[in-house]
Formats: structure tokens, sequence, C-alpha cells
């Protein structure tokens, strides 16, 4: 008999922002994700990078400027250079949760590369901030490599790139196979590096992807049972912010997209996770999304926390 399979989809607080605040979350982050093992899901794992990949682009360019012969370097590189840095973590914490219960599975991450259209309409409108706060100088510095920035009144300016949607996952076969053999994959981390089709040739797209679309995607192409967004609240709420805020527990795919239309979700934040979650509900039966605090994972597993969205 198959084993169900769970995408966990990690926010930041899983993570932390820092190098020792991310050791700390990592550690408890590994708890939950061995008690889904533990009680017999296959799990593939995706996370979000913002802190790390804002860190990782301020520290090259920082580098770059200061010496000479180095450049800075770009989205996509800083994008796979925080996969590598929280996959590493990431699957050692999990690695030792699960041998201090006896538990003797391998957990790999693979460098996921994510491919985007070259002509989505993300690429013309970019509005995902990036990196250092920037004084006036190096902002037109950015603007002169063609690169888009805005000012943020008060602080200075910061790098704004496009978020497009994810396409298709370049190494989908090969997490499949990992899949396959029952052991533990940590995979689109960040969104995935984005990239264009050249040719035979891969080539890096200044972006960042949302996670949450990444990881619909993933749970879409590994055939999961359940996609578990795991973000900063434990529940959806309509009404958001309002005297009139109200969390739900549960909605249809009808449901869901009459909250889209009537603007009920924040376009940056709760959008993405509600609008993966449908597209991956879309494309199978008896699947279920769940959005969800790390806290209230297992309970909402259950029913008896967090959103579910079910087809019907």
């Amino acid at each position: 008999m198959a084993k169900r399979r769970i995408v966990l989809a990690l926010g930041h607080r899983a993570l932390g922002t820092n190098l020792p605040e991310q050791k700390k979350r990592v550690a408890e982050t590994a708890k939950v994700i061995a008690d889904f093992i533990e009680a017999g899901w296959q799990v593939a794992i995706t996370h979000s990078n913002a802190p790390q990949v804002g860190m990782i682009h301020t520290a090259m360019n920082e580098f770059g400027k200061l010496h000479d012969g180095y450049t800075s370097a770009p989205m996509s590189v800083c994008s796979a250079m925080s996969q590598g840095y929280i996959g590493y973590d990431l699957q050692n914490g999990i690695r030792t949760e699960l041998m201090k219960r006896g538990i003797y599975k391998p957990v790999a991450t693979i460098l996921t590369q994510m491919m985007v259209n070259p002509y989505d309409e993300a690429f013309y409108t970019p509005m995902k901030p990036v990196g250092r706060l920037m004084s006036e100088e190096d902002a037109k510095a950015e603007e002169e490599k063609g690169n888009y920035v805005e000012e943020i009144p008060g602080k200075g300016f910061q790098r704004v790139v496009a978020s497009p949607k994810p396409v298709a996952i370049v190494e989908i076969d090969i997490i499949k196979a990992v899949m396959d053999a029952d052991q533990i994959v940590i995979a689109c981390g960040g969104g995935g590096i984005p990239v264009m089709e050249q040719g035979y040739h891969l080539k890096g797209a200044s972006a960042i992807i949302e996670k949450d679309r990444a990881a619909g995607l993933l749970a879409k192409e590994i055939d999961a049972d359940v996609l578990m967004i795991l973000t900063s609240v434990d529940n959806v709420t309509l009404n958001f912010g309002t005297t009139e805020e109200q969390a739900i527990s549960s909605m249809n795919l009808e449901e869901a997209k009459a909250y889209i239309e009537a603007g009920q979700f924040e376009f940056a934040s709760m959008l993405p996770k509600i609008e993966a979650a449908a597209d991956f509900l879309l494309y199978g039966r008896n699947r279920k999304a769940i959005i969800t605090s790390l806290e209230k994972a297992k309970a909402s597993l259950e029913g008896q926390a967090g959103t579910t969205i079910r087809e019907s």
C-alpha cells in the first residue's frame, strides 16, 4: 500500500533570520517534521528564504565593492547559495531528530531550478524588495545596471525584483526518485532558482519566486495527498485587520474563488497561499491543502486547527 505524501512549506518563522536563530529554529522545526515521518508520511519539504537571500545578496554586493576583480552576485546565484545554506541546517537537524527516535532515513537537499516564462507580466512590474537599504547614489548605480529600485520613505532605497509564476521544476525527476525510494527530500527552497531556457542553456533570471506557488507546483508534481503551508498565523481570516476579522476553519474551491474575487486576501502574503492551494486541488482527487502555523501543524492535519481547503 502506497504511503501518504505531504509537502511541508516552511515560512520564515520556522527558520529564523540569522545564523544563530536559524540553528535554534531548525532544531524545533525538525521535531515537527520528524513527527510526520514517524507517523508514516512521506515528506517533501520546501522553505522560504527571504532573510537569508537578502543577507547573501548584501554580503556579495559589499564584497564586490571592496575587492578589485570581484563583482556582485546575480540573484539566481544568491538563491542557489540560500538553498544550500538553509538545506544544510535543515537536513542535519532532521537527521539528528530522526536518529534520536531510532529512525534511519536519508535526508537530502536538492538544488532546484524553476523554469519561468520570460514573458511573464511580473517582469514588467517588479515588486519584491530584496537586499540592503541604499543611498541615493547607490540606487542610481543600480538603475544604471538596468535594475529596478524604489524609495523607502525615511529609510533609503531598495532594489526590487520580479516574482514570476513557476512553470516547471527542472529537477522533478530526481525529486520523484528520492520520494519513490521512501526518503526525505528538501527541494524548491526559496521558490527555486528562477531560470529561463535559452537553447540548451538555462539562464538565471533576476527574480524571486513565491515559495508558496513553488510548493503548490511541487505537491502537484509528486502527487501529494496534502499540501501544508506553514506561516505566522494559525488560520486564514476574513476581513483581516478590521473589527470584523473572522478566522475560518475550512473552505472549498468555490468559496476560495469568491473570497479572492472579493479581495479578501492580501496580495503579497495570503493570496499566493490560497492560489497555490487551489491550483494543487484542481489537479487531483481526495487532496487537501492546509494553511496554519508550525505549532498547529499536527492538530491541523487531524482537522482540529488551521484552515483546510478541499475541492468541494
